[in-house]
């Protein structure tokens, strides 16, 4: 992985590049360095596109999903197979290195699926055509993300009150997709229909993607934001500041429980105590029909390090037990509404979900057989 040079640096502003295909790789914002750094890297391989992902240089299901895709259309694009054979002896492999990488965000195993129901298609294809064909794919499913989020924003937008609090968990934002955003996408649509909305992020322990990634877009985009510790939802919520509560998922089970950051089952039941909606913003790709409920959605593990230390200073005794799951499962009892790019799903999930699901795969299969 390499830096572009400086005058390669692009300004985030407008529209963050989370991640994007060029002619010298794939390009990442290391969002391991903001909110201090805005530094790119470079991924020139399919391992080091696995590794941005197993580091959280890359994070986000949406994200994920779109890094996976087009880490396997660049282990393609460096493939020196000579035949067919070869080639899908090493197109398994590519998608195995890239499968290990992170197991609770759905988004990665759709995207791995999909790029291999595209090389299928491609039997009789020359190498070189499978090549820039698996490039397009990605491609697509980029461009995709983006529509999809903006799709998203404008159907969430109308459950936004008009003005007021909306707190928000993680980083659900441009970071965290192809462009735009899932539930900072919903905040950004409702503030560009003229709702006059303050955020109120959480600091999302341990990884501090709300202090350090959501506060970071929203300032950007001149959006109201304060930042607070995870341990003040329930007083802000208390004291009436809040009115509203849109996070994003990793993953959602057929019955409408919901895959998220760490904690966001506790500000769900605190949003309930209080008679405060809390709303689920995501991706069609994101909800896993195979998968019946929570129970059942595998919850990685990570680094103890990420707990114990800060900034790379230790801040817990050695010895000491450390936890740290990186996500936690919502019953689907807690959530009011989820939020996708083909409408809003409202409970009973188990047939909202599947109707949803299906008008996507009758949208998108018949032109394109992507799906």
């Amino acid at each position: 992985m390499n830096d572009p040079p400086n005058d390669e640096k692009r300004n985030a502003s407008s529209m963050i590049q989370t991640l994007e295909w060029t002619p010298g790789g794939v390009v990442f914002i290391d969002q391991t360095k903001l909110p201090t750094e805005e530094v790119f890297v470079t991924c020139t391989t399919h391992q080091q596109v696995a590794d941005v992902i197993r580091n959280m240089v890359v994070r986000g299901a949406p994200a994920i999903g779109v890094a996976a895709a087009m880490g396997v259309a660049l282990g393609v694009k460096n493939s020196k197979a000579g035949n067919r054979a070869d080639l899908n002896r090493e197109f398994d492999q590519i998608c195995e290195d890239i499968r290990q990488t992170r197991p609770t965000a759905v988004n990665l195993f759709w995207a791995i699926r999909r790029m291999t129901e595209k090389f299928q298609t491609l039997q009789s294809c020359s190498i070189a055509e499978i090549q820039r064909t698996l490039i397009e794919e990605s491609q697509h499913m980029h461009a995709e993300d983006i529509a999809a989020n903006q799709a998203m924003g404008r159907h969430g937008a109308t459950l936004m009150p008009s003005s007021g609090g909306v707190l928000t968990h993680c980083n659900a934002g441009a970071l965290a997709t192809a462009g735009y955003g899932t539930a900072l996408g919903v905040i950004r649509a409702a503030v560009e229909a003229g709702k006059k909305i303050h955020v109120y992020a959480d600091e999302t322990r341990p990884f501090l993607q709300g202090s350090r990634l959501t506060a970071w877009e929203l300032m950007k985009d001149g959006i109201p934001t304060t930042v607070i510790s995870d341990n003040m939802a329930g007083v802000m919520m208390q004291q009436g500041k809040i009115g509203a509560v849109v996070v994003g998922a990793d993953r959602i089970a057929a019955n409408g429980d919901v895959a998220n950051k760490i904690g966001t089952y506790t500000v769900a039941v605190l949003a309930k105590e209080h008679g405060i909606p809390f709303y689920v913003a995501a991706p069609i790709s994101t909800v896993d029909l195979a998968t019946a409920d929570g129970s059942r959605i595998p919850i990685e593990q990570r680094n103890k390090k990420e707990v114990t230390h800060i900034a790379g200073k230790q801040m817990v005794p050695d010895g000491v037990e450390v936890e740290n799951p990186a996500f936690d499962v919502t019953p689907a009892k807690y959530v009011g509404a989820i939020i996708t790019e083909r409408g809003i799903a409202r409970s009973p999930y188990v047939e909202s979900l599947k109707r949803l699901a299906e008008a996507e795969r009758k949208l998108t299969q018949p032109s394109s057989g992507r799906h």
